[in-house]
């Protein structure tokens, strides 16, 4: 009688979660008696997924960001490291989270372990030299996007497009309407949604300034109404403390547990932190302004690295400047607003056009694309 399959999994931030999830329940449709561990979140975990770790511990971003928690990310790798060589996965999968979980699949594939790496780094972007040696710790990589396998295969490696499991989430047509009623919101004034980042080092550079740029919209337009959905319980807490402030609490910002995707869809226009809720953005068909803010230290070190004009997912995948990009010092209240509001009042039509076109180019079955592909890969 063969044995069930253990499948170890790690996924170290909420997009990465959503993926996990996502890929654990077709696999347990497939095999039902299959047992998956490691790192996850909500998602995973409700999917099926035994978490060892807490996954907000290793969700941060950016190098000084990163180094403050850097004990305890490191121990809570050798920990995790030391678990899985003692259960023996018959594969191990690590989801985005490259600076983390290469070092897993590095030892992992060392000691025999099959491994999978779910999501392509932006090799296209900085740091092309990464694609060779991620081949050599990867038996396969699993690209989302569909320019990213022959940039592994030439350097002989196994990688496939599975696209993008937002793409086939999202409706082509979003219904607008049935999202503002969802929050029972009015038709006829301005709806922003706010998106400052999942990641609590997001928040605490990105919430405050968010939240007065609404402030400014505010001065351009009494009626505006504003949603802030929060990705986790601590983010969650950190922007309601923000907003109980006495400065804030004339805003009309309602704050939301979740729900990010039916609050951009609710939304007239967005403000969102650069990442994969820009994708979503995007994939909804509402016009946005992307902005980001690092520490200094760790822009200047990513600028004299990134190879492409735009940071925007949106952007780099129409290879144009699609929507605005406001960085650093330009991500302040007042520009925000500005251009929050022209993006607000502009004809749109073209970009929607833009963003159908790459709906239709990254909708798969994802799911069931990357399950068969760790499937077919543990049997060979």
């Amino acid at each position: 009688m063969n044995k069930p399959l253990k499948i170890a999994i790690c996924a170290g931030e909420v997009s990465g979660d959503l993926l996990g999830g996502h890929l654990i329940s077709v696999i347990k449709q497939q095999c039902p008696d299959c047992e998956i561990f490691g790192i996850g979140g909500k998602q995973m975990i409700a999917a099926g997924c035994e978490s060892f770790f807490n996954q907000e511990r290793l969700a941060v971003r950016g190098l000084v960001e990163v180094l403050k928690r850097l004990p305890e990310i490191l121990s809570i790798r050798k920990n995790f490291i030391k678990i899985l060589l003692q259960k023996q996965p018959d594969i191990f999968i690590g989801i985005d989270s490259p600076d983390f979980n290469f070092s897993i699949e590095k030892k992992l594939k060392k000691a025999g372990i099959k491994t999978v790496h779910y999501v392509s780094p932006s090799v296209w972007a900085w740091r092309s030299g990464r694609v060779k040696k991620i081949v050599k710790i990867a038996d396969m990589v699993l690209c989302l996007f569909p320019m990213e396998p022959e940039l592994y295969q030439k350097a002989g490696g196994k990688a496939i497009f599975v696209g993008h499991p937002l793409a086939q989430s999202i409706d082509l047509n979003p219904d607008t309407h049935y999202a503002k009623q969802f929050f029972r919101l009015p038709e006829n004034m301005p709806i922003f949604t706010i998106l400052p980042g999942s990641r609590m080092s997001e928040l605490e550079y990105l919430a405050e300034t968010f939240i007065q740029t609404a402030g400014e919209i505010i001065n351009k337009n009494q009626d505006a109404q504003f949603l802030l959905p929060a990705a986790t319980e601590n983010g969650f807490q950190y922007l309601k403390n923000l907003l109980n402030q006495e400065k804030y609490r004339h805003l009309p910002i309602h704050l939301i547990n979740g729900q990010a995707q039916i609050a951009i869809q609710a939304a007239d226009c967005v403000l969102a932190a650069s990442g994969t809720v820009t994708l979503e953005v995007a994939l909804c068909k509402k016009p946005m302004v992307i902005a980001y803010k690092i520490s200094p230290i760790t822009f200047a070190i990513v600028k004299r690295i990134f190879q492409l004009p735009y940071i925007g997912l949106p952007n780099i995948l129409l290879k144009k400047f699609a929507v605005p990009e406001l960085l650093q010092q330009d991500a302040n209240p007042k520009k925000l607003a500005e251009t929050l509001w022209q993006q607000y009042t502009q004809n749109n039509q073209a970009l929607i056009e833009d963003f159908s076109l790459l709906h239709n180019e990254l909708k798969q079955d994802t799911d069931k694309i990357a399950a068969n592909a760790v499937l077919s890969l543990i049997k060979e």
